[in-house]
């Protein structure tokens, strides 16, 4: 009897459906993994750039729908700037897969509109570049964090211009 049990444990092993054996899940693949230094909500205080503000205030990046997408939200707490800044200023970056890149779309209350490709050349930073073929300036932005600092760069390069410069410059502690 006993050797029957043994036949019939192996036979059912055998003939059992792949689906009921015990076999690792797939690793499911997070595109803003790459993006973790920046999730949170940051303070922003200004340090530099043309755009000679002073402004001060909160940004935050999380993932949305469903981890579709990572959304970048800002806002101005407490400004002081030049009456040529618009301390109303408001914005929005979203970060999207395509792919096997990221790319992202910037929106501002002024009608602004950037397509950006990002990279992540280390860990701790991410450059956005918009697209040198798109008539007008080239924008560049960028993050990197170090130690419990991220600095942020908005930078543009003119037409016919080999260098991008800086129009506004900010740093902050994660809140």
């Amino acid at each position: 009897m006993r050797q029957y049990l043994i036949s019939l444990l192996v036979a059912v092993s055998i003939a059992a459906p792949a689906s009921l054996a015990q076999s690792p899940s797939p690793a499911v693949h997070d595109p803003w993994q790459p993006f973790a230094f920046l999730i949170g909500t940051w303070e922003a205080e200004t340090s530099g750039g043309t755009a000679a503000a002073k402004v001060i205030g909160l940004y935050s990046f999380a993932p949305e729908l469903n981890n579709h997408i990572l959304a970048r939200h800002s806002g101005n707490a407490n400004c002081k700037a030049p009456a040529s800044f618009d301390c109303e200023h408001s914005d929005l970056l979203y970060l999207y897969p395509q792919g096997q890149s990221i790319k992202a779309i910037y929106f501002d209350n002024e009608g602004h509109v950037i397509h950006y490709g990002v990279t992540t050349p280390t860990a701790t930073s991410a450059i956005f570049l918009s697209d040198p073929a798109t008539p007008g300036p080239q924008f560049r932005l960028v993050y990197e964090r170090k130690e419990s600092i991220l600095s942020g760069k908005f930078q543009m390069r003119m037409p016919g211009q080999s260098e991008f410069n800086s129009y506004l410059e900010w740093s902050g502690s994660k809140k």
